[in-house]
C-alpha cells in the first residue's frame, strides 16, 4: 500500500547573496555560500490528523513556533534555517524515512516508538525518545468501534469476527490486550486485517469488517459523524498510552541547538494548548479537517489527552510493558527502553521551569455555539439541565468508571436514585446497572436522561 504524505517547507532567513553549493543528501543539510553562510534544513515528520501530536505536528506548524526559533538562532549564528514538514498518517513511514536519514524529527505513539527504537539500531541509525505530546494514564485514546447498527454488544463478540486495525500501532496493541482479557487468542481468535485508519474506517461503513480498533481521532470522528458507536474503551485496560517525539541520534548531536529549540517550541505549543484549548482545537480543524467538536474531545480543557512533554516515570514503565506485546507479534526483539530514553535534550530545555500539572479527573464540559470558551460543571445531570433548550455545540461527559470523555448524546446513560452516569460503550452502562440493582440502576436513554435532569 503507498503511503501519501504532504509536504511544506518555510524558509525563515533570506537565501545566501551567492551561489550555493549542491545540497548534502542528508536530511538536515548546510550547504555554504561565497559569504561564508549556510543553510540548515530540519525535517520533521508528524501526522496531522493522529491529533495526540499536535503539540509536535499539527498546532506546532500552524502556530510557526519553531520557525520563530530557528530565526531567532540563524540571527546569532549568520545561518539560514528551513523546516520541511512532512506529513504522514501512521509512525511506520516515519520511522522508514528516519532509518533511511531522511527524517530528523519524528512523532508517533508508544508502539511504533518501539518499533523505531529497533528499526533505528537495526539499520545503524539510533533514535531516542525525547519528549512527549499528549497521554491518558489509563489508555482512553484508543478506542474499538462497530457499526451503529450492529448487534455486537461487548468485546467478547468478537470472537470469529473481522476486525481492522493497523498492525504494530498503539490501537493494535489495544486491541490485542483486550482481546487476551476477553479470553480470545489475539491471533487465532479473529480475522485481523492490516489497514491504514482511512481504509479501516471505510471497511466498515461498508460492512466488509465488523470493528475498528483506532487511535485519535478516529473512533471519535466515526461516533461524532453517526458512523460507528464505541464497542471497547482503551481505558479499561488501566494501562497508560502516549505520543512521544523521536530523534535521529547523529542529529542530536549534530545539531543539538536545533533539537533544543524544536523542543522549546513544544513547549511553547503546549502552553498555548492548555491556555486556549477552544483555539487551538479550532486551528488544528483549519489544518486537518476533522471538526472542532471532535478535536476538542481529544485535546480540549478535559479532553481524553493531557498534554505534557515531561517523559514521566509511569509512561517509560508503560513504554517496557508493551514491548513483550510486539514481541509476541513478532514485530520486534529484545528494546533496551531505558537506553532508547534520551531525557537529557528536554532537561537542558526546561530547565527552571515549573512542571505542568498532572492530569486530572474529566468533568462533564458544555460548548455552546458561538462561543470560545466551554462550561464545566459538577456532574453529567448539571450538564444536561444547562444543555437542554440551548444552542449546544457539543456536550461531553466523562465515563462513570473509567473518566474517558466522550460526546453525551453518543454515551450509554444509566440513572441511579437522583444521579445520572455516562459510560462510552453499552458494555460499560449494562455492567453497572447490573452490580448496581440495588439503589435501582437502570439503563436510561440520552432523550430520558435529559428529561430527568430537567
Amino acid at each position: 500500500m503507498r503511503t501519501t504524505r504532504t509536504k511544506r517547507t518555510k524558509t525563515l532567513a533570506p537565501a545566501a547573496l551567492a551561489l550555493l553549493l549542491a545540497p548534502l543528501a542528508t536530511a538536515c543539510s548546510g550547504s555554504a555560500g561565497a559569504a561564508g553562510s549556510k543553510t540548515v534544513t530540519a525535517t520533521v515528520g508528524y501526522q496531522s490528523k493522529t491529533i495526540n501530536t499536535v503539540t509536535a505536528g499539527t498546532l506546532l506548524r500552524s502556530l510557526g513556533y519553531f520557525e520563530e526559533e530557528l530565526a531567532a538562532r540563524g540571527k546569532k549564528d549568520g545561518t539560514t534555517y528551513k523546516v520541511d514538514w512532512q506529513d504522514y498518517a501512521t509512525g511506520a513511514p516515519i520511522t522508514a524515512q528516519m532509518t533511511a536519514g531522511k527524517i530528523d524529527i519524528g512523532s508517533m505513539g508508544d508502539f511504533p516508538l518501539l518499533i523505531n527504537a529497533v528499526r533505528g539500531k537495526e539499520l545503524k541509525q539510533p533514535t531516542h525518545l525525547v519528549s512527549v505530546t499528549g497521554y491518558n494514564l489509563r489508555g482512553g485514546l484508543n478506542t474499538v468501534v462497530t457499526a451503529p447498527e450492529s448487534k455486537l454488544e461487548s468485546l467478547a463478540d468478537l470472537r470469529g469476527k473481522k476486525v481492522s486495525t493497523s498492525v504494530g500501532s498503539a490501537a493494535d496493541g489495544t486491541l490485542v490486550r483486550a482481546l487476551q482479557r476477553a479470553g480470545i487468542d489475539p491471533t487465532s481468535g479473529i480475522e485481523k486485517l492490516n489497514q491504514q485508519p482511512s481504509v479501516g474506517a471505510s471497511a466498515l461503513q461498508a460492512g466488509s469488517v465488523d470493528a475498528l480498533s483506532q487511535f485519535v481521532a478516529w473512533p471519535g470522528q466515526l461516533a461524532y459523524e453517526g458512523r460507528a458507536k464505541a464497542l471497547y474503551d482503551g481505558a479499561e485496560l488501566n494501562l497508560p498510552t502516549f505520543h512521544g517525539v523521536t530523534v535521529r541520534e547523529k542529529f542530536a548531536k549534530e545539531r543539538a541547538g536545533v533539537l533544543d529549540d524544536f523542543l522549546r517550541a513544544q513547549r511553547r505549543a503546549t502552553d498555548h494548548l492548555r491556555a486556549e484549548p477552544v483555539a487551538a482545537a479550532e486551528s488544528v480543524a483549519k489544518e486537518t479537517g476533522l471538526p472542532a467538536e471532535v478535536v476538542y474531545l481529544y485535546n480540549g480543557a478535559n479532553g481524553i489527552a493531557t498534554f505534557d512533554p515531561a517523559l514521566r516515570p509511569e509512561l517509560i514503565d508503560a513504554l517496557k510493558q508493551d514491548v513483550p506485546v510486539l514481541k509476541d507479534a513478532k514485530l520486534v526483539g529484545d528494546v533496551d527502553v531505558d537506553a532508547f530514553v534520551d531525557p537529557g535534550p528536554l532537561a537542558r530545555v526546561a530547565a527552571g521551569t515549573a512542571e505542568y500539572p498532572k492530569a486530572v479527573a474529566a468533568r462533564p464540559e458544555l460548548w455552546l455555539k458561538g462561543q470560545t470558551r466551554t462550561q464545566s460543571f459538577d456532574s453529567p445531570r448539571e450538564l444536561l439541565k444547562a444543555a437542554r433548550g440551548a444552542d449546544v455545540r457539543a456536550a461531553y461527559v466523562p465515563d462513570a468508571v473509567t473518566g474517558t470523555l466522550w460526546f453525551a448524546d453518543k454515551a450509554a446513560w444509566v440513572a441511579e436514585g437522583p444521579e445520572l452516569r455516562a459510560f462510552v460503550t453499552p458494555a460499560g452502562a449494562k455492567a453497572y446497572a447490573a452490580a448496581h440493582q440495588g439503589s435501582g440502576a437502570r439503563i436510561v436513554s440520552f432523550a430520558e436522561a435529559g428529561a430527568l435532569a430537567s
